[in-house]
């Protein structure tokens, strides 16, 4: 199968796996808890649509991760705030308590739960080679790989990064090969004006950008590694069974598969 085919196929059947903490607990329906229209802030970077990202033509952000909070919230009785907030200072707000909830495509890892709780999975997805619509140089990771005048563009302390050194590069850390950008939209800006030849992306992400500029980008190779990812709380937070309990709703009652209806490419946005 082609690899358009296959990347198409992947995310009409795999990329938006859910896999709830609270389905069991919460099956029978039992009332969500009610917090009293608590105030909470929820920050993002506003830089991986279609899970957030700034509209231009109202100037807030919007995504799915916003609507998702945003039910949450209603459904919870919690006022939520939102805050931008850099990528690398983003782990260390919620810890400090300058957050009460953090999302951008976090991925789950261990060491990433050493410092911070995470909710249940909302979304599993996989990394694939975003590169530019008119690439023949190369058409997965042992191409790129063998070619050392390519360069690859990631955003440091991601899971993309890891893994571009890892598995496209084989390569355990920092590399010349390997050029560092502030944030996810940097790196693809960098990709569509030729400074960089390739960007991991999951198909959420390079969908949308796809999507956003036709003739601009594609995808090439199969998928490096799954990931799950999660909202981030401070540890011991409260507001981690709730949201998984409201999670869990969500789901079941459908609201998750319309929200990935609205915000989430088809296969035909991607696959050509």
């Amino acid at each position: 199968m082609g690899t358009s085919k296959k990347f198409g196929k992947w995310i009409r059947n795999t990329c938006m796996l859910m896999a709830f903490a609270g389905t069991v607990a919460n099956a029978h329906g039992q009332a969500l808890p009610d917090f009293g229209g608590r105030k909470i802030v929820a920050i993002t970077e506003n830089s991986f649509p279609p899970l957030d990202s700034l509209d231009p033509k109202t100037g807030k952000g919007v995504g799915w991760e916003y609507d998702a909070v945003n039910e949450i919230g209603r459904r919870l009785n919690l006022k939520i705030e939102w805050r931008i907030s850099s990528w690398d200072a983003m782990i260390q707000s919620v810890r400090d308590g300058q957050a009460d909830i953090a999302m951008n495509g976090i991925t789950i890892n261990d060491e990433r739960k050493a410092q911070v709780d995470f909710s249940a999975p909302y979304m599993t997805a996989q990394l694939f080679m975003m590169v530019r619509a008119n690439e023949s140089r190369f058409h997965d990771a042992a191409g790129f790989r063998a070619n050392r005048n390519l360069l690859a563009g990631a955003q440091p302390g991601t899971t993309s990064f890891y893994s571009t050194a890892k598995d496209l590069l084989g390569v355990t850390g920092a590399s010349p090969r390997i050029k560092l950008f502030d944030t996810f939209g940097a790196t693809a800006q960098a990709l569509r004006a030729g400074d960089i030849d390739v960007v991991l992306s999951d198909a959420t992400a390079a969908g949308g950008y796809i999507k956003q500029y036709p003739n601009t980008y594609k995808v090439v190779g199969s998928p490096l590694q799954g990931e799950n990812y999660g909202f981030i709380f401070k540890k011991g937070s409260p507001l981690v069974p709730a949201v998984n309990a409201a999670l869990a709703a969500m789901q079941r009652d459908g609201t998750i598969q319309r929200l990935n209806q609205k915000w989430l490419p088809p296969a035909s946005a991607i696959a050509k």
